[in-house]
Order: C-alpha cells, then structure tokens, then sequence
C-alpha cells in the first residue's frame, strides 16, 4: 500500500516502536535490561534528518505533540520487542532468509505525503507516506513477519503501512492543527535507495530512545 498523495490516509492501527513518556522511560529501561534486548527490524532514512526535520516543521505549535528524532528516521518492518540474547543467532539466520524470500533487489522508495493512525478524529501517530517503493517494503515484511513468527515471534495484528513516524500525539488540544496540516499539505522528502535490512536495538533513557546497528541484511542484485 502505497502513496500518501491526498494527505488524508489513515489506517486503524498503531507504530509498533513505541517511545514511553519521560516519566516511563526510566523504569522501562531498567525493565528492558531484565527482559533482553528491545528490537525491531527496519529501513533506515539515511541522510534525510534535514527533510525530515523540515516536514515536522509544519506542525510546529501544535500542543500535544512529541517529535521522533529525525536523525533516527525509519520504517519500521517489524517490532519483536524485548528478545532475549539467546534468540539472537536464530533471528539473525531467520531474517537472512527472509531478504532471500522476498525476492526484493534494491530499489528507490520515494518518501511523501501525511497521514495519521488510527483516524483524524483520534490522532495518536502522524506519519510521513511513501509514494513509491510501497510494494517492495510490504514484501520485506511479509517475508520478515513470515520467518519471524516462525521463531514464535508474536504474528501483527494489523495492516502494514509503510510509513516513517513524524510525532506522537500525547493529548488532543493540538488536533485541529494537525488535522489542518495533514488534509492541506503534501510535502516531499525525496528519493531513497534501499539496499539492507537492518536489526536494531532500542535503548530507552531519560533523553529519549536511540538506535543501534545489531546486523545489516544487504538486499540481493
């Protein structure tokens, strides 16, 4: 599923790498130490912080938002959450044959477009869309949803929508300007080629989360 062009796109779902408040965000990690290591599965907006940052721009004032990081821009493919290290061997094996079983080659993914999870009534994700490259990411996820339930993984309940989270809305009094942002604008962030998958980890602290490299999965071609 892919293009964002008519800034409106919703879908009844969640981003599965949800960032606790501050105040949670101690104790989670201290919870997450105990449980393993947090993980997801990801494309990764390399050198795009600047477009990123320039599209969350336009929602700037709107009270209730918290923005990700654009520096950490992604997609999410899949969330595993808390995995204990000795699942990691298994998972890395599994996700390098799910890049074979996608059969996907590098490819471009044009990044575009506003849309909101789960509706415009209810904000509670404002993400940025994808005008090309849809099918190929949903294919990597079906290939990685598929190698990773396997290993017990727990199965998405949801439909996949490529997207990029922009902010999280933590209370409504901002809604009537993003619900403006998102219906009347339709920004462009550009091309991005696409050559690995990656496995990363989620370190939550008192600043904020932040990402770390654990393999990169090259894309066959």
């Amino acid at each position: 599923m892919s293009g964002a062009r008519d800034g409106t796109r919703v879908n009844p779902t969640d981003d599965r790498t949800p960032v606790p408040g501050p105040t949670a965000l101690n104790s989670a990690a201290t919870e997450a130490t105990r449980m393993g290591k947090r993980l997801f599965v990801s494309v990764d907006l390399d050198g795009r912080d600047e477009k990123v940052a320039a599209v969350q721009e336009r929602f700037e004032g709107a009270a209730g938002l918290t923005f990700t990081d654009p520096a950490q821009a992604h997609v999410t493919l899949k969330f595993l959450g808390d995995t204990d290290p000795d699942r990691l061997d298994p998972l890395r094996e599994a996700l390098a044959n799910a890049v074979v079983d996608a059969g996907v080659d590098p490819f471009t993914v044009e990044f575009g477009g506003l849309g909101v999870f789960p509706s415009l009534e209810y904000i509670s994700v404002v993400w940025l869309g994808t005008r090309t490259g849809g099918d190929e990411l949903t294919a990597l996820h079906e290939a990685v949803e598929e190698r990773t339930t396997a290993l017990e993984f727990d199965p998405e309940d949801h439909e996949f929508t490529p997207h990029v989270t922009l902010a999280r809305m933590e209370h409504a009094g901002g809604k009537e300007q993003v619900q403006r942002t998102v219906e009347n604008e339709d920004p462009d962030v550009g091309d991005l080629r696409v050559e690995e998958v990656r496995l990363k980890e989620s370190h939550l602290g008192s600043a904020g989360p932040t990402y770390e490299t654990v393999e990169r999965f090259p894309l066959d071609g």
